[in-house]
């Protein structure tokens, strides 16, 4: 897994611009949750996938229950929100 600055810096080349507001958020995140790159990435990805569009409200809820529920692969992670219904 790459660095969460490379994963961002990857995005951005894909064409997803995130602003400066976004990526202090997405930091923010990290911090307030104290999760690992891989679980950041993660949840950015699925809030991607599912809004099309960087959405922080529902980043963090994504982020935390990821962090929450002790998610640790991105199978678990996308095996627990298939339970949930929200498929990814």
């Amino acid at each position: 897994m790459t660095s969460l600055e490379n994963f961002l810096a990857d995005l951005h080349t894909k064409g997803f611009k995130l602003d400066d507001e976004a990526i202090k958020f997405i930091y923010f995140g990290k911090k307030y949750t104290d999760a690992a790159d891989s679980k950041v990435q993660a949840a950015i990805e699925v809030t991607l996938k599912l809004q099309h569009r960087f959405d922080s409200g529902f980043y963090m809820s994504v982020l935390e229950e990821i962090t929450q529920s002790n998610l640790t692969s991105r199978n678990k992670i996308e095996d627990h929100f298939r339970k949930k219904g929200i498929s990814i």
